[in-house]
């Protein structure tokens, strides 16, 4: 089966010529569209008190996401809560340590990050087994860190202060794509909300992560294309090797 069209369940890229996919449509002559599967949506205050979680009570922040950033802050605010200059931040990554300037001045803040792992971010914790940590996460959230925070005895909470949900699809004909394309479990809930009765017939189905391609296997879906692999660590390189593996067997 030849590959013309693609459909990627995530936002486009600010400048789709000079991204990865760009390159990956350019070599395989690919029609690739962009389409959120999901959405996400702040609980609001009212709502967060109901956990009767006191975030003045906490002495450190684990922020894994941006969304994780935007909506601490603005339930915070929602509050009128003051967040205090000694407060620590642990981060996920660079990027996400980077994305806390929106909010705080960076240089006077207590932040730490890790390198987009789990386990770089939990060995920075246990280095400061006494802070008393918040958890910001979504109501749909990966349950790693959790484990791993619980496995170390780290005291923490977790605050649901977003909720993901699925994004409306009624505008996207899903059947007339040669390849969909998922990166969360959430997106691939968000195609059977939006298309009960689908079948995936000769469509292929491309997945990143582990807990992205158990959906899709739970889901009764084939899984064609995984990633990341010791060879393919982006889901752009997963697919550029299978249309060349795949181009070479004709």
């Amino acid at each position: 089966m030849k590959i013309k069209s693609i459909l990627v369940s995530q936002p486009k890229p600010a400048d789709i010529e000079k991204s990865p996919y760009g390159d990956l449509s350019r070599k395989h002559n690919l029609n690739i569209d962009f389409h959120k599967f999901i959405k996400v949506e702040g609980v609001p205050a009212k709502e967060f008190r109901k956990e009767r979680i006191n975030i003045l009570e906490h002495s450190a922040i684990i922020f894994t996401s941006r969304n994780a950033v935007d909506h601490f802050f603005r339930v915070a605010k929602e509050m009128r809560i003051e967040v205090p200059d000694t407060m620590k931040y642990f981060c996920i990554s660079e990027a996400t340590a980077f994305y806390l300037q929106k909010y705080v001045q960076y240089r006077k803040r207590k932040i730490f990050y890790g390198k987009q792992s789990i386990d770089q971010l939990v060995e920075l914790i246990k280095k400061h087994k006494d802070e008393q940590y918040l958890l910001p996460c979504s109501d749909i959230h990966k349950q790693s860190i959790s484990i791993q925070l619980d496995k170390n005895k780290i005291n923490y909470n977790k605050a649901v202060l977003y909720k993901t949900l699925a994004s409306d699809l009624s505008g996207i004909t899903v059947n007339k794509y040669d390849m969909l394309i998922f990166f969360s479990p959430s997106g691939v809930k968000s195609l059977f909300k939006n298309f009960p009765n689908f079948e995936q017939n000769s469509t292929l189905i491309a997945a990143f992560g582990s807990t992205t391609s158990k959906a899709v296997k739970d889901s009764g879906l084939t899984l064609n294309i995984e990633a990341p692999t010791k060879t393919a660590p982006s889901m752009t390189m997963a697919i550029d090797q299978y249309i060349e593996k795949n181009s070479k067997k004709k």
